[in-house]
C-alpha cells in the first residue's frame, strides 16, 4: 500500500485581517508543527503586488529565512 505523503502548502496572500490597515494584503506562509500561519511583516497595498512580492528573488529569501527560523 502506497503512503499519501502531504507537505505544507504553499505560502498565499490574503486581505489583511487588522481593521486599521484595512484594505492591504499580507502574505502567510504555512510552517510545520503549527496551527497558525506565519505572517511576513509587510503590508502591500494590492493583492497583485504582494504576489509579485511572494514570487520574487527577495520573497522567496524571506520565505526560506521564516521556514529556516521554523525548523522546517
Amino acid at each position: 500500500m502506497k503512503k499519501n505523503k502531504k507537505g505544507l502548502p504553499p505560502p498565499y496572500v490574503e486581505a489583511t485581517k487588522d481593521m486599521r490597515h484595512e484594505g492591504t494584503f499580507e502574505v502567510q506562509v504555512p510552517v510545520p508543527n503549527r496551527v497558525k500561519p506565519t505572517r511576513v511583516p509587510r503590508l502591500f497595498d494590492s493583492e497583485g503586488a504582494a504576489l509579485s512580492w511572494l514570487h520574487s528573488p527577495e520573497g522567496e529569501d524571506a520565505i526560506r529565512q521564516i521556514l529556516k527560523e521554523a525548523g522546517a
